[in-house]
């Protein structure tokens, strides 16, 4: 009975989004749209076999944030849209210290979660009010805010700021 109580009060405090049977069950509902987002690794709330799969509705639902900021990729600064990265690590269950990121192309990065809860980063969904295409680094898009943290503006950031995700590992 403890172990119910503590996990009804875990869906209150972080996962507020989550229907209460999809937590007690731990899994997430299935997504009904494209599938944009893959989780997989050490996580507790699987909705497809021992993955995590997102689609746009499931994520815009995880803590929409937005970001105005520069990026060293673009000409002008822009508006992002998109979820807290470190919700959407919770919304899976993520029990690990870094996580992995692959992009269409396979380019992988390693970012550490002290990034996730030093900065508000997103995996931005739309730039401008228009959802970001792959040519526009879509569908999703590792960002961090910029223009607010000059210290971001160095080359293990960049490396970290990964366009065209489509997975991420967590070990």
């Amino acid at each position: 009975m403890r172990q119910r109580v503590l996990l009804l009060l875990l869906a209150f405090v972080t996962l507020p989004w989550l229907p209460l049977s999809a937590v007690a069950e731990k899994t997430l509902p299935a997504p009904s749209g494209e599938v944009l987002l893959t989780i997989s690794g050490n996580i507790d709330f699987p909705n497809v076999g021992g993955q995590a799969r997102f689609d746009r509705e499931m994520l815009m639902a995880i803590a929409p944030t937005e970001i105005e900021t520069r990026t060293p990729w673009h000409p002008d600064r822009g508006r992002y849209e998109g979820p807290l990265f470190r919700e959407v690590l919770a919304a899976a269950g993520s029990r690990s210290d870094r996580v992995r990121v692959r992009a269409l192309n396979d380019y992988e990065a390693e970012i550490p979660l002290s990034d996730l809860h030093d900065y508000d980063v997103i995996l931005a969904m739309s730039r401008n009010g228009s959802p970001m295409k792959i040519r526009e680094f879509g569908p999703l898009f590792v960002l961090y805010p910029f223009d607010g943290h000059p210290e971001l503006l160095n080359e293990s950031v960049r490396f970290r700021s990964v366009w065209h995700v489509v997975h991420i590992y967590a070990p």
